[in-house]
């Protein structure tokens, strides 16, 4: 597999996945909680600021949706480097989308989450099923299709 440009797969898959994975989890919220745009934006900065996070308005939905495309990013570069010691994460890229999607899940859930100052909500099968479902869909499969491509 050749080297191709690391930083366009790096900011597209990072891009793609963010958007996407925000998309999906504000029409969840919204559906399934009536929780607004604000308040899940608001709810990511929370993991940073804690309760603060709910009284700051837009400016901390606006930190909430940057800290989401740090970790979408984040999560991006490391499967790009992971790729350049394991070139069957690109050979077989939707394979690997799939069992990445729900690795980056699980890490957001067992480790991210219980280290920052955001509430754990109790554990729901509905929300795994959909949380595993968006992570494949809209992190996993994004970030390692767009890997693949900028590594030709």
């Amino acid at each position: 597999m050749g080297e191709g440009n690391g930083v366009l797969g790096i900011l597209w898959g990072g891009l793609i996945a963010g958007t996407m994975d925000i998309t999906a989890a504000i029409l969840t919220y919204k559906i399934r909680n009536n929780v607004s745009p604000v308040r899940l934006l608001q709810s990511v900065a929370s993991g940073l600021l804690g309760k603060d996070a709910f009284t700051g308005g837009n400016a901390t939905a606006v930190l909430g949706l940057f800290l989401h495309f740090v970790i979408a990013f984040g999560a991006t570069t490391a499967f790009y480097l992971a790729s350049r010691k394991m070139p069957w994460l690109i050979q077989n890229a939707v394979i690997a989308g799939i069992l990445y999607g729900m690795f980056v899940q699980q890490f957001m859930q067992q480790v991210v989450l219980p280290l920052s100052a955001f509430h754990k909500a109790p554990f729901s099968w509905s929300a795994l099923i959909i949380g595993l479902i968006t992570h494949i869909v809209c992190v996993g499969l994004p970030i390692a299709l767009s890997v693949r491509l900028f590594s030709k």
